[in-house]
C-alpha cells in the first residue's frame, strides 16, 4: 500500500501538468516568491514514504530530494528573470544537463529499492516540470496528455518513415533480431501504453519539449534537431551493455531525427511520443 501511495503521488504531478497545466502555472504565478521556490520541496514524500516503510532511511538522500528540486526552480526563476525573451540560458543548461545525466548514469538509483527505481526518475521530471512550465514558463514546450487525431497522424507518419530506415540498418548492425514474439498481438496494447507512459513521455518531454525548444531559439530548426539527435543517441550508449554501445547510439539518434521532425510539426510532445512508443514496442515486440 506504501509503494502504491508513493507511486500515485510521484505521477500525479504528470498527470496536472499534463490535463491542467496552464491552471497550475496560473495558480504558481501567484504565490508570493520564496513559497514558489520552496514548494518542489513536497516532492521528497515518496522518497520518504518508501525509505521509512523500507527501513532505508538515509539523511544524505532526503537532503537531496528535498534540496534538489528547489534549487532547479531557484535557477529556473533566476533564467525566467535574467532571459524573459527565453533564448536560452546558461542555466536552463545547467539543469538539463544533470537531470539528464542523473536518469543514464542512475545516480539516484540507490535511494531506492531496486523495483521502486522508476520512482526517482519520476521525481526528477516532476521536478523539471514544476522548474520548467511553472517558474520558468517556457514557452512551446507543447506537453499536453489530452491527445488529438492530429497527433496520431503526425506521430505516426514518423514512425512510417523511420522503419524502413531502422530495420534493415538494426538487422543487417546486429542490434535488431527477429523472433516475432506477437503471436498475441493483444498484449501490444498494454505494452504500448506502459512504453508511451514511462519510457517515452519522460524522454520526449526532456529532449524534444524542453532540449530541442531551447536550442532551436539559438541554433535553429535544422541544427538543433540534429543536436539533440545526437544527444539522445549518446543518451543509449549504456543500454543493454556494459560498455558503449555504438549500435544503439547509431539507431537512436537516427530516431531522435524523427522524434524532433514530430514534435516540431505543431510543437506537442504528444505527437513525438506516439512515433516514440510505438518504433520501442516494434523493437520489444518483434524485433528486439
Amino acid at each position: 500500500m506504501a509503494d502504491l501511495l508513493a507511486l500515485i503521488l510521484a505521477a500525479a504531478p504528470v498527470f496536472v501538468f499534463g490535463f491542467a497545466g496552464e491552471e497550475v502555472v496560473r495558480a504558481t504565478q501567484s504565490l508570493p516568491r520564496p513559497v514558489r521556490i520552496a514548494l518542489p520541496a513536497v516532492l521528497a514524500i515518496p522518497w520518504l514514504i518508501v525509505a521509512l516503510t523500507t527501513g532505508s532511511f538515509a539523511l544524505r538522500w532526503l537532503l537531496i530530494y528535498l534540496l534538489a528540486p528547489v534549487a532547479i526552480a531557484a535557477m529556473l526563476l533566476a533564467a525566467a528573470q535574467l532571459d524573459p525573451g527565453q533564448r536560452g540560458h546558461w542555466l536552463d543548461y545547467l539543469v538539463l544537463f544533470p537531470l539528464g545525466l542523473a536518469v543514464d548514469l542512475r545516480w539516484l538509483e540507490p535511494a531506492w529499492p531496486h523495483d521502486l527505481s522508476v520512482l526517482g526518475k519520476l521525481l526528477l521530471l516532476d521536478a523539471g516540470l514544476y522548474g520548467f512550465l511553472a517558474v520558468r514558463r517556457l514557452t512551446g514546450v507543447g506537453f499536453d496528455l489530452r491527445l488529438r487525431w492530429r497527433d496520431w497522424g503526425i506521430g505516426l507518419r514518423e514512425f512510417a518513415l523511420y522503419a524502413p530506415i531502422a530495420i534493415p540498418l538494426g538487422l543487417a548492425l546486429g542490434f535488431l533480431h527477429w523472433h516475432g514474439w506477437a503471436a498475441h498481438p493483444l498484449r501490444v496494447i498494454p505494452i504500448w501504453i506502459f512504453t508511451f507512459l514511462a519510457v517515452a513521455l519522460p524522454e520526449e518531454i526532456f529532449f524534444r519539449g524542453w532540449m530541442q525548444n531551447l536550442l532551436e531559439r539559438r541554433l535553429g530548426r535544422i541544427a538543433s534537431l540534429i543536436v539533440t539527435a545526437c544527444l539522445f543517441g549518446l543518451s543509449h550508449f549504456n543500454k543493454r551493455t556494459a560498455f558503449f554501445n555504438w549500435r544503439y547510439v547509431v539507431l537512436a539518434a537516427i530516431a531522435g531525427i524523427f522524434y524532433g521532425r514530430a514534435w516540431r510539426t505543431d510543437r506537442r510532445v504528444a505527437a513525438s511520443t506516439i512515433t516514440h512508443a510505438t518504433v520501442d514496442t516494434l523493437w520489444g515486440a518483434l524485433l528486439r
